[in-house]
C-alpha cells in the first residue's frame, strides 16, 4: 500500500450506490483487528484528488443494515489515510414537504438502534463529544454542491435498527419529535469516525415519504431501490462536486475529539 496515493477523502456508498470510479480505479484489500470491511476499498481520482470509495453494504449488497462491519469499514479507511468522510445514504422523509428526490445534509442524529457495536473503547474512561455528530466543512462543501438537485441545509436523521420498516405509529411518533429523516445506518458509523477524528456528514437522498406521512400499503424495498437508482447519476456529480469543494484534506479542528487524551491504543 506504500506506492499508492494516500486517500485524504472517502466516499461510503449507501444502498444503490455501488461504485464511484468510472476507471483507473484501484482496489486494496485491508485487514483491520475487526475482521474485513465490507468490500475492498477502491482508490480513484476526482478532479486530480485521491478518494477512496466503500461501498457500504458490500458490492453485491451483501450486508443488511443490522449486520455490517461497521468498526471494520471505519477502521479500513482511516489506515489508508481517510480523515474526510462523505456518507451517501438513502432515507425515508418524515417530512411531507421533503418528497422522494430531495437531498438533505443532517445536522442532528438520533440512535434508535440496538445490539451494534458501537465504540473503539471498550476500556480506558475514553469519552468523545457527539453534541454535533457531522463535520461542518463537509457539509457546508455538500450544500453548496447541490447542482440542479434540491438539497436542505439541515434535519434530524433517527435511525433505526432494521431491515423492516417503521410501523405507521413509530413513524408518526418520529415526526411529532420533530425529526425529520429515517435510516438504518447512520449509527454507528458516525460516532466510529468521531473516534477515529474523522470528519463525517450524513448526504441523505430521500426515496420514499415514511408510513405514517400517507395511507396506502406502506414502504416497500422495491420501490426505494428504484427512487434511489432514477437519482443516482446526480447525486454522485453532487458527490464529486462536494469533494472539489472541500477546502483542506486533514481533520478539522472541532472533529479532533482525543487532545489532552491518553488513548488506550493508537489510532491507526
Amino acid at each position: 500500500m506504500s506506492s499508492l496515493p494516500r486517500p485524504a477523502l472517502a466516499v461510503i456508498g449507501g444502498s444503490g450506490f455501488y461504485d464511484f470510479f468510472d476507471h483507473d480505479a484501484v482496489h486494496v484489500e485491508v485487514d483491520t483487528p475487526y475482521g474485513a470491511p465490507s468490500a475492498p476499498v477502491a482508490i480513484g481520482e476526482v478532479e486530480g484528488r485521491a478518494v477512496a470509495f466503500l461501498p457500504r453494504h458490500g458490492k453485491q449488497h451483501e450486508f443488511a443494515p443490522h449486520t455490517l462491519p461497521y468498526q471494520a469499514n471505519m477502521w479500513a479507511l482511516r489506515a489508508l489515510g481517510v480523515r474526510r468522510v462523505f456518507a451517501p445514504c438513502a432515507v425515508g422523509s418524515l417530512r411531507a414537504d421533503w418528497g422522494p428526490g430531495t437531498v438533505a445534509v443532517p445536522d442532528q442524529l438520533v440512535d434508535r438502534t440496538s445490539g451494534r457495536p458501537q465504540t473503539y473503547f471498550d476500556g480506558g474512561g475514553v469519552h468523545v463529544s457527539f453534541a454535533d455528530p457531522y463535520c461542518d466543512d463537509l457539509r457546508a462543501a455538500a450544500v453548496k454542491s447541490a447542482g440542479g438537485l434540491r438539497v436542505e441545509d439541515s434535519g434530524t436523521m433517527v435511525v433505526v435498527a432494521g431491515p423492516r420498516f417503521s410501523t405507521r405509529a413509530e413513524s408518526r411518533w418520529f415526526a411529532a419529535q420533530g425529526w425529520d429523516l429515517v435510516n438504518m445506518t447512520g449509527h454507528p458509523e458516525a460516532v466510529l469516525a468521531r473516534e477515529l477524528e474523522m470528519c463525517y456528514a450524513a448526504v441523505a437522498l430521500v426515496t420514499d415519504l415514511d408510513a405514517g406521512l400517507e395511507e396506502g400499503a406502506g414502504v416497500h424495498a422495491v420501490d426505494v431501490f428504484a427512487e434511489f437508482k432514477k437519482n443516482l447519476g446526480p447525486f454522485k456529480e453532487l458527490m464529486r462536486r462536494a469533494i472539489t469543494a472541500v477546502d483542506g484534506t486533514d481533520t478539522c479542528e472541532r472533529c479532533q475529539v482525543h487532545a489532552g487524551v491518553s488513548l488506550p491504543f493508537e489510532l491507526p
